[in-house]
């Protein structure tokens, strides 16, 4: 997979893939992270990228050439699955969109800023709006992080046991049941007897449960 990232801030999207799991999938060339930086794609003497909103209103708006020419020259190189934009009024972002963005090939994330980008460029250039969250940050770099963590984890090969990512919670609309280690007593607290005996079906059927149970408690509209 190959993750084009466009953003007017990249130095603040290379660290999460500087470390642990990103950082070995690139590594072992599962996955294949660039950053952009849309300055480059101005021709205005200051490097602007932004401009004041038609019809007045606070905040600046990233114009629409300089976003444009830079998709324009990634779609040059390579054909892409998706463009995607990160923007607080998108598709909520949820493991089914993550699996499904997980089997794509080539993949543009747009990192919005400042009041967001000119309507035409949601219009003319994106296929897809995705939202981490009901809550506006500074920018879409974190969402862009958060987005390609959760999808990439989920390539083959990127995790150690393929199968931890199809136990998560949230896959098959479930959260995931409890969870011990060692030791099996602390402080007067035991791990459930069932999880010691080494019957692993009884165990499964004993998971399947807790996590049902979980997801009723926590969050019963995932079972709706």
């Amino acid at each position: 997979m190959r993750i084009d990232i466009i953003t007017v801030l990249p130095e603040l999207l290379k660290s999460p893939f500087e470390a642990s799991i990103l950082k070995r999938a690139i590594e072992k060339e599962l996955v294949e992270v660039h950053f952009h930086n849309i300055r480059d794609y101005t021709t205005t003497k200051y490097k602007q990228v932004d401009d004041y909103q038609f019809g007045g209103g606070a905040g600046m708006v990233l114009m629409i050439e300089p976003i444009d020419k830079c998709i324009s020259k990634l779609k040059e190189e390579r054909d892409y699955d998706e463009v995607i934009y990160l923007t607080p009024d998108g598709q909520t972002l949820n493991q089914s969109i993550s699996n499904e963005i997980s089997l794509k090939e080539n993949i543009i994330l747009l990192c919005g800023h400042y009041k967001g980008v000119d309507q035409r460029v949601r219009d003319l250039l994106i296929t897809k709006e995705i939202s981490i969250g009901d809550y506006v940050l500074s920018g879409g770099e974190l969402a862009a992080a958060v987005l390609a963590d959760s999808v990439i984890r989920l390539l083959p090969g990127v995790l150690n046991d393929e199968t931890s990512a199809l136990t998560d919670t949230f896959q098959d609309n479930l959260l995931a049941p409890p969870v011990y280690t060692r030791p099996a007593e602390y402080k007067g607290h035991k791990v459930p007897e069932i999880l010691l005996s080494g019957n692993f079906g009884k165990i499964e059927e004993w998971r399947e449960a807790e996590a049902l149970k979980r997801t009723e408690i926590r969050r019963p509209d995932l079972l709706k």
